[in-house]
């Protein structure tokens, strides 16, 4: 189970004194975090989430805080931080940042139709149409040139026959930096993966876990989306979920020519970095009972990203 920072329940009862919101029924450890401690709460007034930030710099948090209200006034079905009868939202538990939050309805899906991920690309549209305008400067922590940074040493360990898809990616990577970061920019889930969001029925009814948003070009998002909720498992794009997303997606904004141009190069990025983060997460947390993604997945669809055939919709 990924709870890094077990609790005990008279030290939660007591954090959860002053937001006024009942008795602490129970509460339970979330398996599915890689990255933070996450719980579901059961209070007489309701169901929350309780996030403690393990990863990431603490000065970062008021940005999450900010864009999840931003977000939430936009009428998006986002969490945001509750507050404390003092007008507290972000607060310290067990030494760690901690955020208390509604619990949205609904459920994670494992295998999404076409439908499934027009509802995902609708609401990632949104989210960079409500933050486009004035735009939470926030760069990420594992961004371009984090991957430029860190990918040549993770290469090392990589089998050999891994070797010249990394370093082609890194590569191209170099090449196109300044390119893509003059595309249009918006704020970032950054990690909107099928975990990340919550179906109600037929009805995208949640999307959660900003902890990796960010400021940055729109298409990136896009990327990051499309690489997880339109995949088959051996990695290769799932065509129907692909153009219904991106349908879905440019209905709410039209894509640009540099964009369009630049599509292809994107989703292999996009995979670069979850196959980096991936690879780094395996080595700090091997033998914990945390959980740990594959860091292959991303080596697959890297590899199938080399040619892409899906052009973006309606460019102009």
């Amino acid at each position: 189970m990924s709870v890094f920072t077990p609790l005990q329940h008279d030290e939660l009862d007591a954090f959860l004194a002053p937001y006024r919101l009942g008795r602490l029924i129970a509460f339970e450890g979330i398996a599915a975090g890689s990255e933070n401690s996450n719980f579901f709460v059961s209070l007489e007034h309701g169901e929350y989430v309780l996030t403690l930030v393990e990863r990431g710099p603490t000065a970062d948090l008021p940005f999450f805080v900010e864009l999840l209200e931003v977000l939430h006034q936009a009428g998006l079905p986002v969490p945001y931080a509750l507050t404390t009868d003092s007008g507290e939202a972000l607060r310290q538990l067990a030494g760690k940042p901690a955020l208390l939050q509604p619990r949205l309805p609904g459920r994670h899906l494992s295998a999404p139709n076409a439908h499934h991920c027009g509802e995902v690309g609708a609401l990632l549209a949104d989210i960079h149409l409500a933050t486009r305008e004035r735009m939470l400067e926030r760069r990420s922590d594992r961004g371009l040139d984090w991957m430029l940074r860190e990918g040549p040493s993770l290469a090392l360990g990589l089998p050999e026959a891994q070797l010249p898809l990394l370093r082609d990616a890194l590569a191209e990577i170099g090449r196109l930096q300044w390119q893509i970061l003059a595309l249009p920019q918006a704020n970032l889930h950054a990690d909107l993966f099928r975990d990340n969001a919550l179906f109600d029925g037929p009805r995208l009814s949640g999307v959660i876990d900003f902890y990796n948003a960010c400021s940055g070009p729109m298409l990136y998002d896009l990327a990051i989306t499309v690489n997880d909720w339109c995949s088959h498992e051996d990695g290769r794009l799932d065509p129907p979920r692909v153009r219904a997303l991106l349908a879905a997606y440019s209905a709410h904004r039209r894509f640009t020519p540099a964009e369009a141009e630049l599509w292809p190069a994107m989703l292999r990025i996009a995979c670069v970095r979850f196959w980096l983060s991936r690879l780094i997460a395996s080595q700090a947390n091997a033998g914990q009972q945390v959980l740990i993604h594959d860091p292959n997945e991303f080596q697959r669809r890297l590899q199938h990203r080399q040619q892409v055939t899906i052009e973006l919709p309606f460019a102009f």
